[in-house]
């Protein structure tokens, strides 16, 4: 057999990342909704720039949404505590222009249908424990920790921006080890380079990357400019729904294109790509696919979806065409069935706006859950 060696590669941002803030804040607006009325509709969006932040959209709700003091509670939690870091959420301007939903989008969701066309894309592999492709585990690993050793005060000069970036070396479609590390940590100027790069291999990608994945010609590139002070949103403009493919695949498979957070369950780009997750997982935990891709489209207004369909990349033990009978037989795919069975009329959402919708194996990422295999199994 010929081997076919290849390198892939994915990254992730920590929570202090400008786009990952905006993100924090529109999810935690639509949160605040869901918690008072789970009926809401809610498309919220915010732009993140020096000093200011600025949330737009549309939200039809029955409560009151006290934007500003959402937002400045968002930057207080991720770490923007001085405006030195690049945001302060005492002193930053909040403006906020939100606008009702178009009744004529509102005539076609109202009765269940989905809130927009669309194609959106579920995966799941078999190669790691989450049934999630290795790169982008471990890039959010290492973003998580490094969030984690700058909260904890063990690396007391980090701040709350951050980016990780893993390479791994697969041979025939199975991950070798770790072939280069990427981290750009925000820091304070007192720090040099010499030991923050010490202290982040030694802190956060030891603990963090299975020995057995590195080795002696593992490549590491720590703030590989030699310095970032300057971060957060002061360095580089936020925007919600800019960091798509860190939220769900790390570049592996495809994507639909549309974003998540800010969007309340209605939006089957939110939903429609919970549950192709939620089946594709299942269906690899199954045994049916070592590794499988899920394509599930929308119209406007209309419940059912006008097209489904599996690629399991030659790794399936049955036709492809069966295994979409099961997904038809056994699984929601109406937008409010699909938001009855993973139980997203809740205030859950925040939590997904940092590092991944997937591959978390948390109380509220129902998504997440294996337990439609037995079905699967007996067909």
């Amino acid at each position: 057999m010929v081997k076919n060696r290849y390198f892939f590669t994915s990254e992730s941002v920590t929570e202090g990342h400008p786009d990952k803030i905006a993100d924090q804040i529109s999810d935690a607006v639509l949160d605040t909704v869901m918690k008072e009325d789970p009926t809401g509709r809610v498309a919220c969006e915010t732009l993140l720039t020096t000093g200011l932040a600025f949330v737009a959209g549309e939200i039809s709700t029955k409560t009151y949404v006290d934007v500003p003091t959402i937002v400045r509670e968002t930057i207080k939690s991720i770490g923007y505590t001085q405006a030195k870091f690049g945001l302060d959420y005492k002193t930053c301007a909040v403006i906020s222009s939100i606008d009702e939903q178009s009744p004529d989008i509102a005539m076609g969701v109202d009765p269940g249908g989905a809130g927009d066309q669309g194609m959106m894309f579920g995966y799941a592999t078999d190669e790691t424990e989450e049934f999630m492709p290795l790169p982008i585990m471990l890039a959010h690993k290492l973003t998580m920790q490094l969030a984690k050793v700058r909260k904890e005060s063990i690396l007391d000069y980090l701040r709350p921006d951050g980016k990780s970036q893993v390479s791994v070396e697969y041979e025939n479609g199975t991950p070798l080890g770790v072939s280069a590390v990427v981290i750009a940590a925000q820091h304070s100027p007192d720090i040099d380079m010499r030991s923050l790069r010490e202290d982040i291999l030694e802190h956060v990608i030891k603990p963090v990357i299975p020995k057995h994945l590195l080795s002696d010609t593992t490549k590491y590139h720590i703030n590989a400019t030699g310095r970032f002070v300057v971060g957060g949103p002061q360095g580089d403009t936020g925007l919600t729904g800019r960091k798509i493919i860190v939220d769900t695949y790390g570049g592996v498979g495809s994507h639909g294109g549309g974003c998540f957070s800010g969007k309340d369950p209605t939006k089957v780009d939110r939903s429609g790509s919970y549950v192709s997750r939620y089946i594709a997982k299942n269906l690899v935990a199954a045994g049916l696919a070592k590794k499988l891709e899920i394509q599930i489209a929308y119209a406007i207004g209309v419940a059912d979806p006008v097209s489904v369909m599996v690629d399991t990349f030659g790794t399936s033990t049955v036709p492809n065409q069966e295994i979409v009978e099961l997904v038809k037989k056994h699984f929601p795919l109406r937008p409010l069935d699909i938001i009855k069975e993973l139980n997203l009329r809740r205030p859950i959402f925040r939590k997904t706006a940092a590092y991944g919708h997937f591959g978390r194996n948390e109380p509220e990422f129902t998504w997440e859950r294996t337990d439609r295999v037995e079905l699967l199994k007996k067909g």
